[in-house]
């Protein structure tokens, strides 16, 4: 993808955990992330699903470089951002930014929302006087759904939704060219997801903003991603267009993963195939040898356990990691 803002290459995380005790002081390599890599172009949402522990969150974080990365290459128009001083990354976080998952613990309960938005220009733009901070807060508050006579309210007299429009406001503050969405709707209310994602199409329309989109929620992801990405244990499995990932999966992961979405129709959900995984995902200390997911796939062979399968270009443009996903 020729044209891409973002180029993740082999990107890992690896976190050194104390196995042995404390006297003994034996380390192991708990891989969070294993070698990730993917393009993002302007204005396109990469949605990323899995199960809690695949390594979501920690991928999001290192793309920011806010967590410190064992090996591979986050390229930001061209640079690569892991061989930056902490200064040179401070300059370019204009253009990338973040929306956590708890919309009430990611802001500062001492702070007034008008304060909390304007935190990055005082940042970036300290010769900007108090009238004109306050005008361009007000109006990126309007942008967002929130009143801006609530510009002195603290986060406890804002609801949770409220809460996360401010979030989202103090990160477009800047104009970003990327907004990484950590979860941003689980806390909260059904009815409040649907107007936050909408929102968040809105402000891409407007902006032409890439998304991250970091969720449990398959449905929600199918209806704000361009393309999908399913992680496990650290891993992609299969990376795809949205329709083509959710109407004909081709991992055995991704179709449990979409077997366990819900159909509002009572009859079609009856009638779907059910598919069940055993056990539970190994543990990222110890990952099985070859695919890390053979030890709850119906379809593991001894090909598995032996040769870690690589990402193979399928039909319909997929992306997939399977020895055996042709049938």
């Amino acid at each position: 993808m020729s044209d891409a803002l973002l180029k993740v290459r082999d990107l890992k995380v690896h976190y050194p955990v104390r196995t042995g005790g404390v006297l003994v002081g034996q380390y192991a390599a708990l891989k969070a992330v294993d070698g990730i890599s993917f393009d993002l172009k302007a204005g396109e949402t990469l949605g990323v699903v899995g199960e809690s522990g695949c390594g979501k969150s920690t991928l999001g974080r290192a793309v920011l470089q806010l967590v410190p990365t064992t090996s591979g290459a986050v390229s930001w128009l061209g640079t690569d951002l892991t061989h930056k001083s902490k200064a040179e990354i401070k300059a370019c976080r204009q253009d990338l930014q973040v929306v956590f998952q708890d919309p009430l613990a990611s802001l500062d309960p001492r702070m007034t929302a008008g304060d909390i938005i304007a935190e990055p220009l005082r940042n970036y733009f300290p010769s900007m006087t108090a009238a004109e901070r306050k005008a361009k807060v007000q109006d990126m508050m309007a942008k967002v759904g929130l009143l801006p006579a609530m510009i002195n309210r603290y986060p406890h007299e804002f609801s949770g939704g409220q809460c996360q429009r401010i979030g989202i406001a103090r990160a477009m503050i800047l104009n970003p060219k990327l907004v990484i969405c950590d979860e941003p709707v689980s806390a909260l209310d059904v009815s409040i997801r649907a107007q936050v994602i909408n929102l968040l199409m809105d402000l891409q329309k407007t902006f032409n903003l890439s998304l991250i989109f970091i969720s449990h929620d398959l449905a929600v992801v199918r209806h704000i991603s361009h393309r999908v990405m399913v992680l496990y244990l650290g891993k992609v499995m299969e990376l795809a267009e949205r329709s083509a990932l959710y109407d004909a999966p081709l991992h055995p992961y991704t179709k449990a993963l979409m077997a366990a979405v819900p159909i509002p129709d009572p009859d079609k959900e009856r009638a779907k195939a059910r598919v069940i995984l055993s056990g539970d995902p190994p543990s990222p200390l110890n990952p099985p040898s070859g695919c890390v997911f053979r030890t709850r796939c119906p379809k593991a062979t001894e090909l598995c356990a032996n040769q870690t399968p690589v990402l193979d270009t399928a039909p319909a443009g997929h992306e997939v990691a399977c020895h055996h996903w042709r049938g």
